[in-house]
């Protein structure tokens, strides 16, 4: 029987190894790095973030939004505490984010979410020491999606001056017909509204594509057609490749300095020093 491409664990062998070692990395992350926990960015259980800061003085810096993933049914803020690492490094406080998984909570209670989130950062991260004009974000895989949300062209800027997105999702329809229709069930009216392909991005948020070289071929495809269209909508996109790296070994590279991801990162939120 032919493997879904989605299906990560069928693809990653030692895809429970590197969840473990995210876990831990994690955990050392909140026991090092200096932090404000359990934030509430709205009424939801989950609507909570975690704030961690760079060592030192702060004032006026860098901030940056990170969004796991989990095909919007598992794992949770804690779980990615670590990529703080590699954002404090480059000087910027890290928000790490959750919001409530499927099936329990549609798309749409998820995407309005991380929306609120985004407009907490805006709202309140000054008395946090934080810019709100010098904001990014980043996501992987179902995190990437979600990201998307964030620098939509609407009536009002978006105000994310740059993005990074790994290993993301940006057409729903094939995952309808993935492993996932039982656990989730992504329906019709879903994929039409939370295509991030079907949607207009704000152009002046200059976007980075991330994949793994060991990536199954609709992660790379689904790359491929979203910087097509970013650039279509004027947006400045970098593509890169990872070298021998895969759905999970490339996030667990996001909080590791000195790895292309982790250094994708920190260039990320150096551009929006500019």
């Amino acid at each position: 029987m032919q493997k879904d491409p989605f299906r990560t664990r069928d693809h990653v062998a030692d895809f429970d190894d590197i969840v473990a070692d995210i876990v831990a990395r994690s955990t050392a992350t909140r026991a090092t790095l200096p932090m404000v926990a359990n934030v509430a960015y709205g009424n939801g259980a989950a609507e909570r973030l975690d704030l961690f800061f760079p060592p030192g003085g702060r004032k006026n810096i860098p901030v940056h939004v990170f969004i796991h993933g989990g095909y919007w049914r598992m794992f949770s803020r804690g779980d990615y505490s670590y990529v703080a690492n590699t954002v404090t490094k480059a000087g910027a406080i890290a928000v790490i984010v959750d919001y409530a998984l499927m099936p329990e909570f549609r798309m749409a209670a998820i995407v309005e979410q991380v929306r609120r989130a985004k407009q907490w950062v805006l709202d309140n991260i000054v008395d946090h020491g934080g810019d709100p004009g010098r904001i990014s974000v980043s996501g992987h895989s179902a995190g990437a999606h979600l990201a998307t949300f964030l620098f939509e062209k609407t009536p009002v800027p978006s105000r994310i001056r740059a993005a990074l997105l790994l290993s993301g999702l940006y057409d729903l329809k094939p995952l309808q017909r993935s492993f996932l229709e039982p656990l989730i069930g992504i329906t019709d009216e879903e994929a039409a509204a939370f295509t991030p392909m079907t949607r207009r991005h704000d152009p002046k948020t200059a976007v980075t594509i991330l994949v793994g070289d060991q990536e199954t071929q609709p992660f790379h495809q689904q790359a491929a057609d979203f910087g097509t269209l970013l650039r279509a909508q004027g947006h400045g996109v970098r593509d890169l490749r990872l070298n021998d790296r895969n759905h999970m070994n490339s996030v667990r590279d996001l909080g590791i300095v000195g790895t292309q991801a982790g250094d994708c990162l920190m260039q990320t939120i150096e551009t929006t020093l500019v």
